[in-house]
């Protein structure tokens, strides 16, 4: 055994954060994980999620060989054996079916894998198949639609650029322990008292006194669902009170005139009742907004799990607009990635805009949006029969069974299908009911390079890491997989050599570039392979790349221990506008249209009891939970409820309550808490470890309680698709 300690530079896989992460090792065992003081970008900060990358590494739960579903139980198999039996059992489906009696769905960890982000769309084509679906109809699909109609492309997603901020309205958010959701902002704690310090000014607006909350300035306790009426009503009151400033973006907007008439009737007067916020309070924050010099408002899961979701989404954008601060140092700021950017390519007014519902699902006709179709429509695929039904179906670091709603009923369809892949490192709840699971690396023996997230990040950066450890002999990584599995759906040879497919598979890339361009660059990536490759080709065709000052490549962002910082967010408009008009679409026709259902939903009485999500520092997706670090202490499946109500209800701190819904009922301990305001309950998701067949030790010893269980799963907001998971109503009893 080598005895020497050895230092490793890491990006941390496991949240929107992204922390550099320190490693120490000695041989094959990590010996301690810490914040990368030298990473440009986290500056040394680090959460308990970074730290147990060791216990992934080390978990003998994670999956290390293929498994083949014989006789009803898994066995282990050889890479060849399994992807044979791929071949052996869905092609023919393909065969018999066509292509769209296959659906993926694809979950939020491939987001943090290189591997499978870049490779995934070149599997998507090669399946040809109407069911797309991933995790992104579950909470951010209304912010990637509204930024689509405005701005031109899915990722066009202001931020706030909280280092040069003095007043920041959040809502939905809690950054303090998610360090950021579609904004990247790792250590928004330390942002955030830094800002204030220097006369900073936060508001939080969340039925839960959260911990984001609980450090800012001013609290809000908006009533579940009320964000639209809140929005509106601060929209109303600048256009009312003669305080839209658009500055410099006037000359780059349409639909302001239409905007203003559309808006007229929503006085913060009307719109008090349904957000529960006074109307004085409403027009104070408005004219707080107006007034600041460097401001933003940002809304994040809570504002997009709702019937208006894409509504409210739009009006955080509107209000930045309106009140002079977006594309505005200190204001909603859109980050420039250093690869993978489509909004850095092309001129404003080049660009076509986005369009949905080019196609409708199969039975609930919901639209597509962003080429995917709303994961909640996923079981009623697979259910109903006829032309077109999925039979197969393809998951990819996905947990649906948890993470959607009505996920008992998904558990269901499942086990009629005909074939079902996974591709994932764990036997989950939604796993075990494949008939194939390939799994992926250990993140500490992949290499890793952002894709998504530098284009969501408080400041411009590029960094690179290596894998720490070697990977298993035998065992191929992620991106071979899925050009195996694309080369086998596109009737090829998936046994050939893995370098004369990937050639291949980068060749059609490089030509689509032009001949001479595509020579120039055969040539700067020679020697490079899978993600590398594309990684570099990215990084050379981007905005700091080529004849850019910085020429950036990937050989000089692995010289540069820590990455290499790009500097403060800048003004992007119109350089980033892709609109077909190349100006902001400020009055999108489908959101306007919208906007005649509020109110009847104003009208709406509020339910005894609201249920919302919840955030847990130590918690992220489900697999999280067989982490030792992070599944120490106390109990975190809790049903937070504010003391008067529990009392009433005759429940107790730690007593067993019953919660149902339509759809049915859970069993669940109490947490007494005053941060809740009175008629809102609290629980979170992805628990619910107790089903049969799930490989996954630590997580069943406090399985919790899987509220998506009580979700409708036909309640979705109609513009983005996106699942209805925030303000539904509940009954509590005691047990």
């Amino acid at each position: 055994m080598n005895d020497t300690l050895k230092t490793h530079y890491r990006i941390c896989p496991l949240c929107e954060a992204c922390c550099g992460l320190e490693l120490q090792t000695q041989g094959d065992k990590v010996i301690s994980i810490r914040g990368a003081e030298q990473d440009v970008f986290s500056r040394g900060f680090i959460c308990p999620k970074g730290v147990s990358l060791k216990d992934l590494h080390e978990d003998p739960d994670r999956l290390r060989q293929p498994l083949i579903k014989r006789e009803g139980s898994f066995v282990e198999a050889s890479w060849d054996e399994a992807l044979g039996e791929v071949a052996k059992r869905l092609l023919p489906v393909i065969e018999q079916y066509g292509p769209d009696s296959i659906a993926s769905v694809i979950g939020n960890p491939a987001a943090h894998k290189i591997s499978l982000l870049s490779y995934f769309p070149r599997l998507a084509r090669a399946l040809g198949t109407r069911n797309i679906f991933s995790a992104s109809t579950l909470d951010q699909m209304p912010k990637q639609l509204s930024s689509g109609l405005m701005f031109g492309h899915w990722l066009s997603i202001p931020v706030p650029d909280i280092e040069r901020c003095d007043w920041l309205l959040i809502l939905g958010a809690n950054p303090m322990v998610s360090n950021g959701s579609l904004w990247t902002v790792p250590d928004y704690r330390g942002k955030a008292k830094a800002m204030r310090a220097r006369g900073g000014r936060i508001v939080v607006v969340d039925p839960r006194r959260s911990e984001t909350a609980a450090a800012a300035d001013e609290h809000l306790a908006i009533r579940p669902n009320g964000d639209v009426f809140m929005l509106l009503a601060m929209v109303n009151t600048l256009f009312s009170e003669g305080l839209v400033r658009t500055g410099r973006l006037g000359e780059h907007i349409n639909g302001l005139e239409e905007l203003r008439a559309e808006t007229a009737n929503f006085t913060p007067e009307r719109m008090a009742s349904g957000c529960g916020i006074d109307a004085i309070t409403l027009r104070r924050l408005a004219r707080e907004l107006a007034a600041a010099k460097c401001a933003a408002v940002y809304g994040r899961t809570g504002t997009c799990t709702q019937r208006f979701g894409t509504l409210n989404s739009w009006l955080v954008d509107v209000l930045n607009i309106l009140s002079g601060h977006l594309d505005a140092p200190g204001g909603a700021m859109f980050p420039k990635a250093a690869a993978f950017a489509a909004n850095t390519q092309g001129k404003p007014g080049s660009g076509r805009g986005i369009s949905t519902g080019r196609r409708s699902s199969r039975v609930s006709s919901a639209p597509e949006v962003f080429g995917e179709m709303p994961i909640t429509c996923l079981a009623e695929e697979i259910e109903t029969a006829g032309a077109g039904q999925v039979r197969a179906l393809i998951c990819i670091a996905a947990n649906p069974v948890l993470s959607t709603p009505n996920g008992p009923r998904l558990a269901r369809a499942l086990e009629g299908m005909d074939f079902m892949l996974s591709l994932d490192i764990y036997l989950n709840e939604t796993s075990r009911h494949a008939d194939v699971i390939l799994p992926g690396l250990s993140p500490l023996e992949d290499l890793h390079f952002d894709v998504a997230f530098p284009q969501l990040s408080f400041r411009n950066h590029a960094r690179f890491s290596g894998p720490v450890f070697a990977k298993p002999n035998g065992q191929p990584e992620e991106w071979e997989t899925l050009l195996r599995l694309t080369a086998m759906l596109e009737g090829r040879d998936w046994r050939a050599d893995l370098t004369e497919l990937d050639d291949a598979a980068i060749a059609a890339d490089l030509q689509r570039l032009g001949p001479a361009t595509a020579t120039t660059l055969s040539q700067q990536l020679a020697g490079l392979r899978g993600p590398e490759r594309l990684i570099d080709l990215a990084l050379r065709t981007g905005p700091y790349g080529g004849a850019a000052e910085q020429d950036l490549t990937l050989a000089k962002i692995k010289a540069a221990d820590g990455g290499i910082d790009l500097g403060p967010l800048q003004p992007r408009i119109p350089e980033l506008l892709r609109t077909p008009s190349g100006r902001i679409e400020l009055a999108p026709p489908s959101l306007l249209a919208d906007l005649q259902y509020v109110d009847a939903a104003l009208s709406l009485p509020a339910p005894e009891f609201s249920l919302i999500g919840r955030r847990d520092l130590r918690s992220g997706n489900s697999w999280m939970h067989n982490l030792p670090l992070l599944a120490k202490g106390p109990e975190r499946c809790t049903l937070f409820i504010n003391p008067q109500d529990a009392a009433r209800l005759g429940l107790g701190d730690g007593s067993q309550a019953k919660l149902s819904s339509d759809l049915g009922e859970l069993q669940v301990r109490v947490a007494l808490s005053v941060d809740m305001s009175a008629g809102v309950v609290s629980l979170p998701h992805g628990w619910g470890h107790d089903l049969p067949g799930v490989r996954m030790a630590i997580a069943g010893i406090k399985p919790g309680v899987n509220l998506n269980a009580l979700m409708n799963d036909s309640l979705r907001d109609p513009l983005s698709g996106n699942a209805v998971l925030s303000g539904v109503a509940v009954k509590i009893y005691a047990a």
